[in-house]
């Protein structure tokens, strides 16, 4: 059993570490406080083959395995969360999803820029969308409708909390084709945001990761053609599960980030800090806090590197994703809140960013996945 990184995952996870310090670290408080979506810090991503990690070099990407795709996400979520997810959503979701199961033509037409992350030079991405106002968890209540049309699909209904609503060029939308079948009469479909009767609704105002691009997205009687559905007919919710699988590796990798993170901010602040005649580091209260939010980190990091090994060599890796998603998250939580603890009053305003990733932290229990489905699939895999 080898615990040790070959040169080129070293060699990303510094690329990494250097792009969040040198290009998310500056204005990152500001695009927390008003909002603003890293437009620039992701078309950087993009030029650094960041967006497309995991896909063959023959479909635009830079042909990378999932363990380096880790370390990258832990890396650039340590700085700024609201890139970190937009670039998750871009690989695990979107791109993985077309090279898994999209055919030849889709993947020639939409693949390729989206792992490049830009089309005739303008920012390209995608978003996937699952979630609607009464199908969150429950993702086989879907009340979005793709009606065969005969040559094409025509498509009604709306999606929320959509990561990339906004600014994504490419959408995977998960809708329902044949009520009676349930699951299985459920389809995704290829939909383009500039095809009539897609409409873009609000931006969601959010706890965290303010940066972020998260919409409500309607489409009425939206005409999706036929060569735009992934996959067989009825193999919607399989390409969801399937999907959703990788992606909360992603989405575990970016909590992981966010814990290690405020870990270490909270470990250079006890060193300069000083209470009753000396650094807070030697007060036992602090350096116990520090050897848990350690501890819990390292075992959070090596989940998450597990299920990646997993998925890298064909094993199953619904387990290890599921227990490196809820085990990672709920320590960023943890690990967060303490660091706010450890920085005192200073760790409550903005300029000393942890409370930026205790807010960031929230999300990552909720999205792709709450804490309480992710023990469903742990609970079910290990009593079967």
């Amino acid at each position: 059993m080898q615990f040790q990184l070959t040169e080129e995952q070293l060699m990303i996870q510094q690329a990494a570490r250097d792009f969040a310090r040198q290009e998310c670290l500056p204005g990152v408080i500001e695009r927390d406080e008003k909002q603003l979506f890293p437009k620039e810090q992701v078309k950087k991503l993009a030029e650094l083959g960041f967006m497309g990690m995991m896909v063959k070099p023959e479909y635009g990407g830079s042909g990378l395995d999932t363990v380096s795709y880790v370390l990258a996400m832990e890396e650039i979520s340590k700085i700024d969360a609201s890139t970190s997810v937009c670039m998750s959503v871009n690989n695990s979701l979107v791109c993985y999803g077309l090279q898994e199961f999209g055919n030849e033509a889709q993947k020639q037409k939409y693949l390729t820029p989206l792992a490049q992350g830009q089309k005739d030079g303008e920012l390209y991405i995608g978003a996937f969308m699952l979630s609607e106002p009464e199908a969150g968890s429950d993702a086989t209540s879907q009340r979005t409708t793709a009606e065969d049309m005969g040559d094409h699909y025509l498509l009604n209904g709306t999606k929320n909390w959509i990561t990339n609503g906004g600014t994504a060029s490419v959408y995977l939308v998960i809708a329902q084709t044949d009520p009676s079948k349930g699951s299985r009469g459920i389809n995704c479909l290829i939909v383009e945001k500039n095809w009539p009767g897609v409409v873009v609704a609000a931006k969601e105002n959010k706890l965290g990761i303010r940066g972020s691009d998260t919409h409500t997205v309607m489409f009425n009687d939206v005409k999706v053609p036929k060569e735009n559905r992934v996959g067989e007919d009825g193999f919607g919710f399989k390409f969801a599960m399937k999907t959703l699988a990788g992606g909360r590796i992603g989405i575990a990798s970016q909590a992981l980030g966010i814990a290690s993170g405020a870990y270490e901010l909270a470990r250079e602040y006890s060193k300069t800090r000083k209470a009753f005649g000396t650094e807070i580091m030697n007060h036992q209260a602090i350096a116990f806090k520090l050897a848990d939010m350690a501890t819990k980190i390292e075992a959070a990091r090596l989940l998450c590197l597990k299920a990646a090994w997993e998925k890298d060599n064909g094993i199953d890796y619904t387990l290890s994703s599921s227990m490196a998603k809820v085990y990672a998250s709920e320590t960023a939580m943890w690990t967060t809140t303490e660091a706010v603890q450890v920085h005192g009053g200073y760790g409550f305003v903005k300029e000393y960013h942890v409370e930026r990733l205790m807010r960031d932290a929230k999300i990552t229990q909720i999205y792709e996945g709450t804490s309480e489905v992710q023990r469903i699939v742990i609970s079910r895999s290990i009593l079967k």
